[in-house]
């Protein structure tokens, strides 16, 4: 398959990619399409058959949902069967932003989206470019993360290009994504509600706009995944990574020689503790600041892979609420 590659950084070229976006959205085809949070790999999400070819070529599994982008409050009533109270305060307070919510779905939306299971996430993304096209298209789009299955997900379309070039119909630029990591993830449809995944929208911001939810766990339980993110392993580069503190760079070494690792195939990525970098085939700095570093460390993986990392060591986050979502991705991503 050729896949065209849609500039979008004028007035001009901005209105030509959402029409040719929407054009093979509405026949069927498969879209990558910038968001806030990171590159959506997009179909329509009413059309079972297109949405089927997005497991297909990511290789993911079926039993992992998808979500739901909308453009509007009225689309997103239309997916769900139910848009509670909370619900409404909830949208008014963070969207458009990088927040799913789950809810029980409506009959428009196709088992596969779900998992087949009774819910939804449903999301109304801020970059202007998916909800011009979402507008342009009047349907939802199913859109994950537009990558291989349990790789790193893509914050520009270079990351895109690099893995599904040849295998969809489009990818559209947007610029690089301002977030970097996926949404936060609210199951509404337990009490109390449930943070499924955390994202940069964290349980104690949620709880300063008045609305207190409780931490779903780590990994998944038993039984039909309500969100995606809840798989062990997810977001993984090619390259074993460790998470590590250290003291020093004599306390540094000590620890990835531990772990059997080489240190001149080693690609440090740090962001308090600066080590020597003489010792390390490299030594990346990402600023000591949460949503920065949310911003830059899917990038820094994709560029560890290109340079053929062996292994990566990131310093580890701090426990505090606004690191919550990069903890949870980088626990995953060294599973």
């Amino acid at each position: 398959m050729h896949t065209e590659f849609l500039p979008a950084h004028t007035p001009e070229l901005f209105q030509k990619a959402v029409r040719r976006a929407a054009d093979l959205l509405r026949a069927g085809e498969t879209v990558a399409l910038p968001t806030e949070t990171v590159y959506g790999l997009a179909a329509n999400a009413l059309d079972a058959g297109a949405v089927s070819k997005i497991f297909q070529i990511k290789g993911r599994p079926a039993h992992n949902p998808v979500i739901v982008h909308v453009a509007s409050l009225v689309m997103a009533k239309r997916c769900v069967a139910d848009f509670p109270a909370l619900a409404n305060g909830l949208a008014k307070a963070f969207w458009p932003g990088p927040l799913t919510l789950v809810l029980p779905r409506a009959p428009i939306i196709p088992d596969i989206i779900s998992a087949g299971g009774g819910t939804v996430g449903v999301r109304w993304p801020s970059h202007p470019l998916i909800q011009a096209v979402i507008r342009e298209c009047d349907f939802p789009l199913a859109a994950p993360s537009a990558n291989l299955s349990n790789q790193v997900s893509p914050t520009n379309a270079g990351h895109v290009r690099k893995q599904l070039d040849g295998k969809i119909a489009a990818i559209v630029d947007g610029g690089q994504s301002a977030v970097g990591i996926e949404s936060s993830v609210l199951d509404l449809t337990v009490s109390p509600p449930r943070i499924l995944r955390p994202g940069m929208i964290h349980r104690e911001s949620l709880a300063a706009a008045g609305f207190p939810m409780a931490e779903a766990g780590l990994h998944a339980g038993a039984g039909i995944l309500k969100s995606p993110g809840q798989l062990k392993k997810h977001y993984a580069p090619k390259a074993k990574l460790a998470i590590l503190t250290w003291n020093d760079d004599a306390d540094l070494k000590a620890k990835i020689q531990a772990l059997k690792f080489k240190l001149n195939e080693c690609h440090v990525i740090a962001h308090a503790r600066i080590p020597s970098p003489e010792p390390f085939a490299r030594v990346c700095v990402i600023p000591h600041d949460a949503e920065a570093f949310a911003r830059a460390i899917y990038a820094e993986l994709h560029h560890c892979d290109d340079a053929g990392a062996g292994t990566i060591v990131v310093e580890a986050p701090p426990d505090a609420p606004e690191w919550s979502g990069i903890s949870d991705r980088l626990r995953r991503a060294s599973s």
